[in-house]
């Protein structure tokens, strides 16, 4: 194993991830400077471009084989469309809430995201939960009612946006193709419509991509770069660093969305948010922790079956010759740390808790 190049992977594999989940964080900063374009139109042209974008890279990089395939399978069609317009329902939702300066509580809806798919594994998927991530899940909706209590009324957009982007995740698991793959059949799903509601504003002459002058329309045509580059960094973040790593850093997109809520655009956060949001962040807390612990557990499970399967057998002792007992051995191999039952020749095995 080429462990240099292993950590040079990793190490630009970070990169990658800190490029997405960075570039999604900052997109509050990015939906305003396409006023005074409305939420519908700003859809509608991530729709087009995001298309335009994605079928450029497929073309250059002739990934064009799944097309055959997906068109001869009309459930993942289904799924596919189905995917559509869950993703339409999302970013049209997060798109309005940022203009419309509701940046926190659309932060919130990315927080919760997680709890949101663990819920759904157990509605949908029937998965059966350890008490640490039923003790997360029941945390998170506490926090919702002291939120609803703070704003008095459902954080639905926070809601929206969970559910929104947690069901989107379970059917394209279902579909299981490509990160670019998926954005190209999703967005040719979106493309008539979208160009249709383009063309009828166009007509009605509310149109900014014409009236708001050069400038304008370029930053609208941005969108489908915007959508497509953040993808495109996480596919190659996907398959360089380990899951619990990209499971952490998808906290920094709405971190970011949170901190430039509070302290670029200034909205207000009484006690009772606060209150709210530490709860999420306390049950986000527990959720990681469970994930860590159960991911190092399962590869030293894995460690200790390899091991086992590649130790020679035990060699026949000739009659009336004795086999030493073995030694309790303290101490992790090469620094003194952990337990395990090793010959007195060798170091223990097994590292410690």
């Amino acid at each position: 194993m080429d462990t240099g190049h292993d950590e040079r992977a990793e190490r630009s594999g970070l990169i990658y991830g800190f490029a997405a989940y960075g570039i999604w964080g900052l997109f509050p900063l990015y939906w305003p400077l396409l006023q005074p374009a409305g939420a519908v139109e700003i859809l509608a042209h991530r729709m087009v471009w995001s298309l335009v974008v994605v079928a450029l890279a497929l073309l250059a990089l002739r990934r064009w084989a799944w097309v055959r395939d997906l068109v001869r399978t009309p459930r993942r069609l289904a799924l596919i469309a189905l995917a559509a317009g869950l993703i339409t329902v999302n970013w049209g939702v997060y798109i309005w809430a940022v203009n419309a300066g509701h940046v926190v509580e659309s932060s919130l809806g990315y927080f919760i995201n997680p709890l949101v798919s663990i819920a759904l594994g157990v509605l949908v998927l029937k998965e059966r939960l350890r008490p640490a991530q039923w003790a997360a899940v029941g945390i998170a909706l506490a926090a919702v009612v002291v939120l609803a209590v703070g704003y008095g009324r459902l954080p639905w957009i926070s809601l929206v946006l969970a559910c929104s982007f947690g069901t989107y995740g379970l059917v394209k698991k279902k579909v299981n193709i490509g990160g670019l793959e998926s954005l190209a059949a999703e967005t040719a799903v979106q493309f008539l419509p979208a160009v249709g509601y383009l063309v009828w504003l166009g007509a009605q002459g509310e149109s900014t991509f014409t009236s708001g002058g050069g400038g304008h329309a370029a930053l609208l045509a941005t969108t489908g770069v915007i959508t497509a580059v953040p993808l495109v960094c996480f596919g190659a973040a996907a398959i360089r660093v380990p899951l619990s790593t990209l499971g952490l850093l998808q906290y920094l997109a709405p971190v970011f969305q949170f901190l430039l809520g509070v302290l670029y655009f200034h909205e207000a956060m009484p006690p009772e948010r606060w209150a709210g949001f530490s709860l999420v962040w306390l049950a986000l807390s527990v959720l990681t922790w469970d994930g860590l612990r159960t991911a190092r557990r399962s590869r030293e499970a894995l460690a200790a079956a390899a091991a086992a399967a590649t130790a020679p057998a035990p060699t026949p002792t000739a009659p009336g010759v004795t086999t030493p007992d073995p030694v309790i051995v303290t101490g992790h191999p090469g620094d003194g740390t952990g337990t395990g039952t090793a010959p007195l020749s060798t170091p223990s095995a097994r590292p410690g808790p």
